[in-house]
């Protein structure tokens, strides 16, 4: 069967044919590094890791691309708010980032390039876009002239004449149009800046990512992907300009929904609730990844304590039946790689259908459960061996090493020498968070983390060497 992908820019589900037979180029817009994530981040990270998981089980050899946003003007409102120099919050935030998606399995990108990192791509790409008449400087700063691109606003359905004034500038009066979005931003005190043939300045959002893609990808590739809140305008605007300096730019364009409150009103002790570090204190990373993917990725996902509990409830079932199944049949392995359901196919190649993929997954668990009931180990062998293939593509096979703790102790996931690691890391992202308030000398939020990490039984010595911990005994 053919993979089918719903492409937002043609509004319809699409057969997938790459550029090259056999291979596949994703570019992933990746997170911009201003705070440590939290579970919506992850949304999108494991919804398009089931993508790229899914290209590779169906022979494809893929190229994948995430980029990390590290010079933006949320980082330096936030590196001004603690007096730090903007690299250390973006590099502190890029690691938390590297450990969340490491932490619920996702697969790393084969290239994970920095805005930072790519100033000469972006200040070509200037070149190009003005040389065409599709960008212009003025005051300091280089805008991309919206009106010269007819196609404007295809993405997203919305007309030029009805869209409001782009908001990545307050110089409005130095634009030809309001609606002109800065590609080039002019240096201001105290900011980080690079010298190029129109002034000394920094990139703007949007023109980063044109930049990367067609750099480590080529100037045609074929699927980029985002939350849905990136349609407009950073995706707009990333087609514009790719396409304005001659770029075919991507063949798809597929975009995950987002994470919502259940009805909850957002509050600041609510969004800390919703960082990774607090949500895996009261579930599992495997649990949290179930959670995360098993909506399908174009529906929006409501957040409450009721719906994680649900999914590990829902993880939980199929663990204890690949944990017992293993431990009868006297291994952890099988006689090679098994066959996928073709209900399971069909269901992932129909724009990757978690859903009722899932529905194949636990009706082979119930097999596999009645095979083991009437001691039948060939039938509880043929439903181990479909069920792990299954879980290998969502990413959630609890006898697969990233899940699994020492080997051959027989541990559930998530116990032993893994947990360990787990706890370590979580407890230093705490603290980085601790050492954060306290460099804006806000005390009291450094102490309140420091009283919840004693209030879990983990106890924090500050040393000339640095911070050290340990569990309560």
């Amino acid at each position: 069967m053919t993979l089918h992908l719903h492409d937002t820019a043609a509004r319809a589900v699409r057969d997938f044919t790459p550029i090259t037979p056999g291979q596949a180029s994703v570019y992933l817009c990746g997170a911009t590094v201003q705070a440590p994530p939290h579970i919506g981040h992850l949304r999108s990270a494991v919804c398009f890791d089931v993508l790229i998981r899914w290209l590779e089980a169906s022979g494809y050899r893929v190229t994948f691309c995430r980029n990390v946003t590290d010079i933006e003007d949320k980082i330096l409102r936030t590196a001004q708010a603690e007096g730090v120099p903007p690299w250390i919050v973006a590099e502190r935030n890029q690691r938390a980032f590297t450990w969340a998606y490491d932490v619920v399995g996702c697969r790393a990108p084969d290239v994970e390039p920095r805005a930072t990192g790519h100033i000469p791509e972006m200040i070509m790409l200037i070149g190009r876009l003005i040389e065409r008449g599709h960008a212009y400087p003025s005051g300091g700063d280089v805008y991309f002239d919206v009106r010269s691109w007819a196609e404007y606003g295809a993405l997203s359905g919305q007309r030029l004449d009805q869209m409001r004034p782009a908001e990545d500038s307050l110089e409005d009066d130095a634009k030809r149009d309001p609606r002109d979005f800065t590609l080039w931003k002019g240096a201001k005190p105290g900011e980080p800046y690079w010298e190029t043939p129109w002034g000394p300045g920094r990139p703007g959002w949007h023109l980063e990512c044109s930049a990367m893609a067609t750099k480590y990808l080529g100037p045609t590739f074929d699927i980029h992907g985002g939350g849905m809140d990136l349609i407009f305008p950073h995706h707009e605007n990333e087609i514009a300009q790719s396409h304005g300096a001659g770029d075919g730019f991507a063949r798809y364009w597929l975009h995950n929904g987002l994470l919502g409150l259940a009805g909850e009103k957002m509050s600041k002790s609510l969004g800390n609730s919703l960082l990774v570090t607090e949500v895996l204190t009261r579930m599992r990373p495997p649990e949290l990844r179930y959670y995360l993917v098993q909506a399908h990725y174009r529906s929006p996902l409501e957040y409450s304590e009721e719906a994680l509990e649900e999914a590990a409830a829902a993880y939980q079932r199929i663990e204890r039946f690949v944990v017992r199944a293993a431990e009868t049949l006297g291994r952890t392995g099988d006689d090679g790689p098994a066959e996928l359901p073709p209900s399971f196919r069909s269901a992932m190649d129909e724009d990757l259908g978690v859903p009722a993929a899932l529905a194949v997954v636990h009706a082979c668990v119930r097999d596999g459960n009645q095979a083991l009931a009437a001691s039948d180990k060939a039938g509880t062998r043929s439903s181990l061996a479909q069920v792990r293939a299954m879980l290998d593509v969502l990413g959630l096979d609890p006898l697969a090493p990233h899940w699994a703790g020492p080997a051959g102790s027989g541990a559930a996931p998530g116990t032993g020498d893994r947990l360990r690691d787990v706890i370590g890391s979580l407890v230093r992202l705490t603290l980085q968070q601790r050492d954060a308030a306290r460099a804006r000398r806000d005390y009291a939020t450094a102490d309140a983390i420091r009283d919840g990490l004693e209030d879990v039984g983990i106890v924090v010595e500050d040393t000339p060497e640095g911070p050290r911990w340990e569990l309560k005994r």
